[in-house]
This record gives C-alpha cells, sequence and structure tokens, in this order.
C-alpha cells in the first residue's frame, strides 16, 4: 500500500470517528452562525447551552445529530481526498528539497512556505470535489431553524393583518392555532437536494465556495504549524539521540489542538460567511437575510448586525474544531502505523513465499 493511499484511509477513519464525537457541538456552532440578530437585538440566543437545550427540547436528542449521514459521508471523502492530496504533494516536495540539497541548495528539508503549497493544493482540490456534501449538511443542520423563521414571519402577518382589522379575532386564533400545530415535514437528504437545486440549479452545490476555496489557509496554516512542530520535537529527539520517529499519540493529540486553534481564529469569519451562503436563504421577505453571494453577505452582515456576527459561535467552534482535530490526527496516526505493520507483514510473507 503507498504512503498516500495509507494516509488517505487513515485520514477518513480518524475524520469519521471525530466527527461522530464532536457532531452535537457542530450543529449548534452552524445553528449559532446562521442566526441573524441585529445590532440591537443580541442576547444570549447564540450560546451554546441555550442552544443544545433548545434543539433538544424541540426536536430532541436527535435533532443534534441533523444531517449526520451525509455529513459522515462528506467528512470520509473530504479527510480522504485532503490526505491523499497532501502526503502526494508532500512525497513531491520532499523529493525537489532532497534533489536541491544534492545540487548544493539547502539543507534537504521542506520549508513552511513550501508546506504551505503543499496544504492549499490538497485543500483546493478537497473543497472543489466536496463542497456540494457540505451544502446538503448545513441545510439540514439549520432546516429547523429556517422553519422556526417561516413560522415567525407568518405569525407577524396575521398579528399585522389584524391590527389592520383586515382578520377577525375569531379567524386570527383559528389561524394561530394552526400554525402552532403545524410541524416541519421529515427532512432527508434528497428532499435537501431538490430543495437546493430548485433554488439554485446546478450551481447551488457550490455555494460558499469562494470563501471555502478561501478558508484552504485554515488547514494550511494548520498544517504548516504541525509540520514545523514535529520537526522541531524530531530534531531536539535526534540530537538527544532519542528514536527520530517515536512521536506519541498524546503529543500529537496536543500538537493538533494547538495548530487548530489558531488556524481556526485567524479563518473564523469566513466560516460564518460560507455557512450563511449554504443556509436556506428564503426565510422571510426582508431582503437583508438573502444573500446573492459572498460580497453581498459580507456588507449586509456588516451592515444589519455589526461586525460581532463574524464571530457568532467562535467559542463552541474552538471547542469542537481543536477537540475534533486532535482526535483526528491521534487516530488518523496510529491508523498509519497499522497500515505499516500489516504492510510489512505482507511484504514478509511475501518474501518467505519467494524463499521457498
Amino acid at each position: 500500500m503507498s504512503s498516500a493511499l495509507a494516509n488517505g484511509l487513515a485520514g477518513a477513519g480518524g475524520g469519521i470517528i471525530a466527527q461522530i464525537i464532536t457532531y452535537p457541538l457542530q450543529t449548534v456552532n452552524t445553528r449559532q452562525q446562521t442566526e441573524r440578530v441585529s445590532k440591537e437585538g443580541r442576547d444570549s440566543r447564540g450560546s451554546a447551552l441555550f442552544q443544545i437545550l433548545q434543539v433538544v427540547r424541540s426536536e430532541g436528542l436527535l435533532g443534534l445529530y441533523s444531517g449526520l449521514k451525509p455529513s459522515l459521508l462528506g467528512t470520509a471523502v473530504s479527510q480522504g481526498v485532503y490526505y491523499y492530496f497532501y502526503q502526494v504533494f508532500k512525497n513531491r516536495a520532499e523529493a525537489i528539497a532532497a534533489a536541491n540539497k544534492k545540487r548544493g541548495r539547502g539543507d534537504g528539508s521542506v520549508g513552511m512556505f513550501s508546506w504551505l503549497v503543499v496544504a492549499a493544493l490538497a485543500g483546493s482540490l478537497n473543497v472543489l470535489l466536496t463542497n456540494p456534501i457540505w451544502v446538503l449538511v448545513t441545510r439540514m443542520q439549520t432546516h429547523t431553524q429556517a422553519e422556526r423563521k417561516i413560522v415567525e414571519a407568518k405569525r407577524e402577518t396575521l398579528l399585522k393583518e389584524a391590527s389592520q382589522n383586515a382578520l377577525t379575532a375569531s379567524s386570527l386564533e383559528a389561524k394561530l392555532a394552526e400554525l402552532d400545530s403545524s410541524k416541519p415535514l421529515p427532512y432527508g437528504t434528497m428532499l435537501a437536494a431538490r430543495e437546493v437545486y430548485d433554488e439554485s440549479g446546478v450551481t447551488g452545490f457550490w455555494k460558499g465556495v469562494i470563501p471555502s476555496l478561501i478558508m484552504v489557509s485554515n488547514p494550511s496554516i494548520q498544517f504548516m504549524i504541525i509540520e514545523s512542530l514535529s520537526k522541531q520535537l524530531r530534531t531536539k529527539r535526534a540530537a538527544k539521540k532519542k528514536d527520530v520517529q517515536n512521536i506519541t499519540a498524546l503529543e500529537i493529540f496536543v500538537i493538533g489542538a494547538f495548530a487548530k486553534l489558531g488556524a481556526t481564529v485567524c479563518t473564523y469569519p469566513l466560516l460564518v460567511v460560507k455557512s450563511r451562503l449554504q443556509a436556506k436563504q428564503e426565510i422571510s421577505g426582508n431582503v437583508s437575510l438573502r444573500y446573492s453571494g459572498t460580497v453581498d453577505a459580507i456588507i449586509k452582515m456588516i451592515r444589519h448586525e455589526g461586525f460581532r456576527c463574524f464571530y457568532q459561535g467562535m467559542r463552541t467552534k474552538i471547542v469542537q474544531s481543536v477537540f475534533a482535530a486532535s482526535v483526528l490526527f491521534m487516530v488518523k496516526e496510529e491508523l498509519v502505523k497499522v497500515f505499516a505493520v500489516l504492510a510489512n507483514k505482507s511484504m514478509f510473507k511475501s518474501v518467505a513465499a519467494d524463499i521457498k
């Protein structure tokens, strides 16, 4: 098994495990990001605790796992694609660095900028191939929230009509009761896909792709930090005549957490913009709640909600993403070791068979 394939499979496995463990926080965070609150009306509705309690109370525990199936598929594909191409480009970068050393240029190691380019290339391919899956996941995570906004808009319309004597008291009471008794229809992956296609056609599945491509800098920064810290750790151990390759799972966990924290803080505003674009737009008659593109979203968010909206739910995201990244890297590295052992055993058996 090639190192690229082993890393791709290990990344997919680690990503799935991390996603299952942290998915409730991810669901809550997506709803926090897409919650529209005016500059004057900001309150505790965006807190993680309130969102969790609200989801459990109105939708049950399963509400915290809305969109889990396509999310697991997206995680497996995304992590597999990313780590596969990351290893391919990494191998190429290391080969170029080694060739340069032979020519008398450099010490044979890959520099920070090269790691950044490697991670950016792998991330860009990943975004272009998997964006449709994440559009569906975002829709499913925020569906109940969008439906609640629609109900609130209808209620406001009925009360306005009643205040203008367009509705009688009995008629208003009946319509409000009917509105309160209505429940959202089951919202599966196919229904979400049909809704996206009806709204924007095929291009709708690539909503948010521009901020997503810019956000490639997140894993790029993350992997640059990881590779640099890992290199420093190996160098120190080599100087102390310790096993250069002996980086423990706990150390990988800590390095992954630190790297993800730095990358998340730098790129979080773009994540909020992406979630806003991918969520259902037609949630009321208010034009300020609908975005035609990335620039339009940024302008309207600043105008109607202020700069603070770009950091809505950031604390929740930091907890979720740092823990998920730590679990992912720890599991991935352990799986890579397992694959290496299995490959060695297979090679040993092959050699033994040839000797016989």
